[in-house]
């Protein structure tokens, strides 16, 4: 059984994180719509995912199979607005224009499909690539959808690909609408799961 635990805001947790949705997700096509070269891939998107994860200790939830090999950062949308993560506008203004434009883009598009309505969103649940497969994204899942299931909380999340959203399908987890399609980029699919929804 993979064991989970609850990751909390200590020195460099957030960093580690990061490092974990970068590596897990470098090849993935919106991560390639975004940054192209491999190269700035793997120093820019860290960054990006590193701020997300602390924000979400503040306004949400971090798990973490106790290996370390599999993450899922949650933020909680059913009370006040979360607001802005701290320093993250300004870290994608000091990319390339180029890179910086493909952000704003895709944060408009998630702005459009959000469902307005209390939710938990699961903003990234990323294995590592030699561990993908194996059950720990699954187990990430249910961990959450417990807590969900107690409170009568829906989860949101935009799958990345297609066996991302394969998955997701098998956790209850229903398209909501179109996909999210980006210029002459990817899809990302929508999705919800209702309360006691397996």
């Amino acid at each position: 059984m993979t064991e989970i635990i609850r990751v909390h805001d200590e020195p460099g947790a957030a960093e580690k994180i990061g490092g974990v949705i970068g590596t897990a997700f470098h090849d993935l096509e919106v991560s390639a719509w975004l940054v192209p070269p491999e190269d700035d891939r793997r120093q820019i998107l860290p960054g990006i995912y590193s701020r997300h994860a602390g924000h979400a200790f503040a306004y949400g939830d971090v798990h973490a199979t106790a290996d370390g090999a599999a993450v899922a950062v949650w933020f909680r949308n059913d009370g006040p607005p979360v607001p802005p993560a701290p320093g993250l506008d300004e870290y994608v203004m000091s990319l390339k224009d180029v890179y910086a434009d493909g952000f704003a883009t895709l944060a408009e598009l998630r702005d459009e499909y959000d469902p307005h309505l209390p939710h938990h969103y699961l903003a990234y649940l990323a294995v590592l690539p030699e561990q993908q497969g194996r059950g720990a994204g699954s187990a990430l899942l249910r961990e959450h959808h417990r807590a969900l299931d107690a409170a009568g909380v829906p989860a949101y999340l935009e799958a990345s690909s297609t066996r991302s959203r394969e998955l997701y399908l098998r956790h209850g987890y229903r398209d909501v609408g179109d996909p999210m399609v980006l210029p002459d980029g990817p899809a990302l699919y929508p999705m919800m799961r209702l309360p006691g929804r397996s």
